[in-house]
């Protein structure tokens, strides 16, 4: 029962992490977007991703906005 109590805490506590971390991403998209040197093509796939990323971080689904935010960070290439 322990176990099962502390599974739950840190499943609960991974979310709440992945939660507060969207915005962050989204910020650092943001900010970087308009300095960076990208095609028409990688500019557009950016702003996509950006807004899966936030419309996901909406919906509650943090894991896949952490997923979309990290592949348009990715063609940013920031960290």
């Amino acid at each position: 029962m322990k176990r099962l109590a502390l599974f739950a805490a840190l499943a609960f506590a991974s979310s709440v992490a992945f939660a507060s971390s969207c915005p962050k991403e989204m910020k650092a998209i943001d900010a970087a977007l308009p300095k960076a040197k990208l095609s028409a093509s990688q500019a557009s796939e950016v702003k996509k991703l950006r807004a899966e990323g936030e419309a996901h971080h909406k919906a509650g689904k943090h894991a896949e906005s952490m997923a979309s935010l990290s592949k348009a960070k990715a063609i940013l290439k920031i960290k």
